[in-house]
């Protein structure tokens, strides 16, 4: 891949959003961004980069925290302001020992601020404002839960909720806290800080223990184990000798190196592999919430209206999209677009119907299959590592590249929304996949290869009914 010359920066986006937080004492404690500030300056942008754990936190951060604006229960400013409201009980209970903000970024991230809510409907999942299991609740925190008696409740307390009885609702919340300590936010927190001391325990770093959380101490031993092949040594030190921290577990862990610990990773399947980027985001964001909340707002307009982070890479209204056919012919003319050529040494062609489209609509069809440069380097970046992993020779087929405004009507396959992928298009930084692949394999490598992507922040891309809509960052490919 070096020869097709992909030198991906990690570098600033539209928002800037530069915030600092620690977790701890530990060595290697964030600097949380919702921003990508950093360089990654191998050729392959998968290839992990060692000594590079800050910037992998960063551009994760960013990459996946789009769904944290997107499922926020009422939106991400109602969600932290219910978080921050538990502030206080946050601070007594961690008394010193773990840092506050980790402790109340959980609190976000696994209930919102809703001391209330329950993973189903039945309170043996995880349950309360940080998210505990009945199983370990009482098996690995003492804590005092009656299952039968809280789901008998929890019953009760739905009934009400039905028929609109808040008063007896307000009752049975209460009693539920009584024999549920799960349900008492002074409870929850002080079980979820002892958690995290005991993680910290067998880990060693603070990452390691807030990734546990979700994923399980079990789990997470496990793949270090298999990420280091020590299998019998303690984890800590394990941990320690081996300098493992979770960027480099999940980001050196993949289908081409380290398979057994990518393995496991991808085998939880309840993003736990993702939780700690998550994590991340929910710190910048309540630290947003209180430093510069307006600034807030306007990144939670700019992911709310779509199912991807496109708008915050291109921002709806900003400058450089093209309005009409006129301006895409001088944009190739000047090398500002450039063709998309079909060529199956790079594993990527234009679909026919693309073709027949464009060629009614101009003169000369490549006006209408064409890219930034920048745009076209990490497309056949993308097609070159699926056909790496996979092997599958059918090449990945392109149904939409840079259009303008005026022939978004046409051109756009309203699918997963027209509006925001013409107004991407426009910008020349957004191409097409028809989901229509030559193999399972050949699916499954796209797949690991777009998510790989967006944790590092530099592609935003969504699943239609018939395509993979991708969004390039106007910053992600070298010059």
């Amino acid at each position: 891949m070096a020869a097709i010359g992909i030198a991906l920066l990690l570098v600033a986006s539209i928002v800037t959003l530069v915030m600092l937080f620690t977790l701890g004492d530990t060595a290697s404690a964030p600097e949380v961004t919702l921003d990508l500030p950093a360089q990654f300056a191998h050729p392959d942008p998968l290839a992990y980069e060692p000594g590079r754990t800050d910037d992998y936190e960063r551009a994760a951060a960013f990459g996946l925290s789009q769904v944290l604006f997107e499922k926020s229960p009422g939106g991400v400013l109602r969600a932290a302001e219910r978080t921050a409201h538990f502030r206080d009980e946050v601070e007594r209970a961690v008394a010193g020992g773990t840092d506050a903000d980790t402790v109340e970024a959980i609190v976000f991230l696994e209930s919102a601020g809703r001391q209330d809510v329950i993973a189903g409907d039945d309170p043996e999942n995880a349950s309360g404002l940080t998210q505990i299991l009945a199983e370990t609740a009482t098996n690995f925190l003492g804590m005092s839960v009656d299952l039968e008696a809280s789901r008998r409740i929890t019953h009760l307390l739905n009934d009400a909720l039905r028929r609109g009885d808040e008063a007896e609702a307000d009752r049975l919340r209460s009693e539920r806290r009584k024999i549920d300590a799960r349900f008492d936010p002074e409870q929850a927190l002080a079980g979820t800080v002892r958690y995290l001391a005991k993680a910290r325990k067998v880990f060693g770093r603070d990452d390691l223990a807030v990734v546990s959380y979700h994923m399980g101490i079990g789990n997470l031993a496990g793949v270090v184990r298999a990420y280091t092949g020590r299998e019998d040594e303690p984890v800590d030190a394990v941990v320690r000798d081996a300098a493992i921290d979770y960027a480099r577990l999940y980001f050196d862990s993949s289908p081409i190196v380290h398979r057994a610990s990518w393995e496991l990773l991808a085998s939880l399947g309840d993003d736990s592999q993702t939780y700690y980027w998550r994590y991340l985001g929910a710190l910048a964001i309540m630290h947003l919430f209180r430093s510069d909340r307006a600034r807030l707002e306007v990144l939670a307009k700019l992911q709310d209206d779509l199912p991807s982070a496109e708008f915050v890479l291109h921002p709806p209204g900003g400058r450089g999209r093209f309005g009409d056919r006129r301006q895409l012919e001088r944009a190739i003319a000047r090398g500002v677009l450039v063709p998309v050529m079909s060529d199956r040494r790079a594993h990527f062609a234009i679909d026919p119907q693309l073709g027949r489209i464009a060629a009614r609509m101009s003169d000369d069809p490549t006006t209408y299959e064409a890219l930034r440069p920048r745009a076209l380097r990490l497309l056949a970046y993308i097609a070159e590592k699926v056909y790496e992993l996979s092997r599958e020779p059918r090449p990945l087929a392109v149904t939409g590249a840079a259009y303008d405004r005026q022939a978004s009507a046409t051109l756009a396959l309203r699918d997963p929304a027209p509006e925001a992928d013409a107004r991407a298009h426009a910008t020349g930084f957004a191409f097409d996949i028809r989901r229509r692949y030559g193999s399972g394999a050949q699916a499954a490598a796209f797949q690991w290869t777009l998510e790989r992507l967006e944790a590092l922040g530099l592609i935003a891309w969504t699943r239609g009914r018939s395509v993979i809509h991708v969004v390039v960052s106007p910053r992600a490919g070298g010059s």
